[in-house]
């Protein structure tokens, strides 16, 4: 029990929700009662493992208004939040019912709009102001089960296309950091012969609007097939960044052409 204490990776989270030096205080306390034996272990444990659970390349996002959400849900009740939806700022006021960190970014779940359970990024709270007003939370609700049925609706009701390309096959790993593991892992793999021995891979990426550009990170062995409209994208886009360096090189006295790419290729 005192080793799983030390491997529950919360001094990070603890400290944004205001209780960094609650749970340091209680490692320091259990550590001290610990036989010397197992002292030692905990200690060890300590040195030896290390959860970090956020993705690479991913800062914390600032979430000043957590300790106060957490304060509401733990005292059920209500909070008055102004909330970023992006397009537009919105008023509104709600039941927290739990806090969720999921990959580095906390989320709030809460009773809104007339009752119906509804999912907050925590980041995008620019204030908010506890209520007196008490939160009853619904009879059966379990935070655990919530969060794991609604994030298995949003991937699955997400906007996605399907996407044929070839790429050698020493750059599928460059492919999963431009559109996900799970893509990749999933995506099936087409018996095509290909002139250059190149791998075919069918796959399933959400989000269209964003995947050109996402394909495109992958670097430039990689040939979008399938679908025409998301190819002409990539082309397009592809275009665009050799214009705007033949620009800039032009303008800079240059020859229009940048170290080893030729003019128009793309």
């Amino acid at each position: 029990e005192a080793e799983a204490l030390f491997l529950a990776g919360l001094p990070g989270p603890a400290a944004q929700l205001g209780l960094g030096t609650v749970v340091a205080a209680a490692q320091l306390k259990v550590m001290a009662a610990l036989p010397g034996e197992l002292r030692s272990r905990a200690s060890r444990l300590v040195e030896r493992f290390h959860l970090d659970a956020a993705g690479w390349f991913q800062h914390d996002e600032a979430v000043p208004h957590l300790p106060a959400l957490a304060q509401a849900v733990w005292d059920s009740r209500a909070v008055a939040m102004t909330y970023e939806r992006g397009d537009r700022t919105v008023e509104r006021v709600v039941g927290p019912l739990g806090l969720v960190l999921k990959g580095g970014v906390w989320y709030i779940v809460a009773l809104a709009d007339g009752g119906q359970i509804r999912t907050f990024r925590g980041s995008r709270v620019s204030a908010a102001r506890i209520l007196d007003d008490v939160v009853e939370r619904p009879a059966g609700f379990d935070l655990a089960s919530y969060w794991t049925e609604s994030s298995a609706a949003y991937e699955r009701e997400s906007p996605s296309v399907q996407i044929v390309v070839r790429l050698p096959g020493d750059r599928v790993l460059p492919l999963a950091d431009a559109v996900g593991e799970s893509a990749v892992r999933e995506a099936e793999r087409l018996d095509v012969p290909d002139p250059e021995g190149w791998v075919h891979l069918r796959l399933r990426l959400t989000w269209p609007d964003e995947v050109a550009g996402r394909l495109l990170a992958a670097g430039s062995r990689l040939e979008v097939l399938e679908p025409p409209e998301i190819r002409a994208r990539v082309i397009e886009i592809a275009g665009r960044v050799v214009a705007r360096y033949r620009d800039a090189t032009v303008a800079a006295g240059g020859t229009g052409r940048g170290d080893g790419v030729e003019a128009g290729s793309a």
